[in-house]
């Protein structure tokens, strides 16, 4: 026996109740038992309603069957052993506890209702042992024991909750990562319809993916939506960075976007678009693949609805590289210096469809610079400056300022 149980049994065996004052409180157990249920009906919130029909029925059975052991224990001076109808006690408040986990309730409620059927069961039992003429040293003793009992089913009931939402908890989190693996892997509106629910987990109308370091996450996550789906470990296509991680967070439209944005500043992140939740997965592949975009400062945040372009010609690099070899090649024999002045000037002279002081203001030069160096463009390149096809390729293979295309 645990030590709590040796006080129990030491205080029952300083007791000294006689067989008819024995059968006086076996016949008051029902009584006491129903005072003690409505008791904690109407003093503890958490218990309004929730122990009318069938559960009621239940618990009042499991406090007549407590308040039974308890008698028995008090009858261990007969010489019978305490341990047993205490253990039995105690299992059933263990598992008394997982089940008030289970239904959402707080240990608190429970503990409350632990105090209050103490003082209606003491109460109760103690009107009759006084009616039945126990001396006062004996009464005294028997209070001792009635609370030393209530201690030791109530710290089992805590020990049954604790455990079951501990078990509860590595449970949920094994069915929210299913859930984030179906997401990301893009499984059926079915398939991830049943993984929300294993998980709890109700879906919001949309999911954004976030990466950024993992040491980052508890800063960020704390200020998301509560439905934020964290993943960490081995990211599908991330390669070995160990230290990225990704959110999944729920419904970013507009001006929450835009916040999310700035939680994010200075954090190193990538946000992917916001996308339907059940193809989560879409929004995440893109936050993987605008991970290698150039940054114009070292932990700048990427918001991918704002680097479509680079997206776009980035998505087959070496597709890309053909593209800018083949639409510059007049430009292949110049010195690398040359050949830089003259794609910025090409650049900014198509984007701005040729007009000449923009194109001047855009490069800090002389609206003069910008004659001169297409002067030397169209003698390079000849009519294919006038050749619709020609220019969208132009246009396409100059279409960022940083246009190598990264592996």
């Amino acid at each position: 026996m645990e030590e709590s149980e040796h006080r129990v049994a030491r205080e029952a065996a300083l007791l000294d109740l006689d067989a008819g004052t024995m059968e006086r409180l076996s016949a008051a157990v029902t009584a006491v038992a129903d005072e003690a249920v409505d008791s904690i009906i109407r003093e503890v919130p958490s218990y309004t309603g929730a122990l009318s029909g069938r559960m009621g029925h239940v618990i009042r059975g499991a406090v007549q069957l407590a308040l039974g052991n308890f008698l028995k224990v008090s009858r261990s001076a007969d010489g019978s052993d305490p341990s047993v109808p205490i253990a039995q006690s105690t299992a059933a408040a263990y598992d008394l506890g997982r089940g008030e986990a289970r239904s959402g309730r707080s240990m608190d409620a429970l503990l409350a209702a632990y105090r209050i059927g103490a003082r209606v069961c003491w109460r109760g039992l103690s009107d009759v042992a006084v009616a039945a003429e126990v001396p006062a040293a004996t009464l005294g003793r028997f209070a001792g024991l009635v609370f030393a009992y209530i201690d030791e089913l109530s710290a089992a009931s805590v020990a049954g909750h604790r455990d079951e939402l501990a078990t509860t908890g590595r449970a949920r989190e094994r069915y929210l990562q299913q859930l984030t693996d179906h997401l990301v892997a893009g499984s059926e509106e079915e398939v991830l319809h049943a993984a929300a629910s294993r998980a709890g987990w109700a879906p919001p109308a949309t999911l954004t993916a976030v990466l950024l370091p993992d040491g980052q996450v508890p800063a960020v996550i704390r200020h998301l939506d509560a439905r934020t789906l964290h993943i960490s470990g081995d990211l599908p296509e991330v390669g070995d960075d160990a230290d990225v991680a990704a959110l999944l967070v729920p419904d970013t439209r507009g001006v929450d976007r835009a916040r999310l944005a700035q939680l994010l500043s200075g954090r190193d992140a990538t946000i992917g678009p916001e996308r339907p939740w059940a193809k989560a997965g879409i929004s995440y592949y893109r936050a993987v693949h605008a991970r290698g975009l150039a940054r114009t400062s070292e932990h700048e945040v990427v918001d991918t609805d704002e680097r479509l372009v680079e997206l776009v010609l980035r998505a087959d690099a070496e597709a890309y590289r053909d593209l800018r070899t083949a639409a510059l090649a007049p430009l292949a024999d110049l010195r690398p210096d040359v050949r830089q002045r003259l794609e910025d000037t090409l650049r900014s002279w198509l984007l701005h469809h040729g007009r000449r002081q923009l194109v001047a203001d855009d490069l800090f030069v002389h609206a003069q610079t910008v004659r001169y160096r297409m002067g030397q463009l169209r003698e390079l390149f000849g009519n294919l400056l006038d050749d619709p096809e020609s220019v969208l390729r132009l246009t396409l293979a100059l279409a960022v300022a940083d246009a190598t295309p990264q592996d």
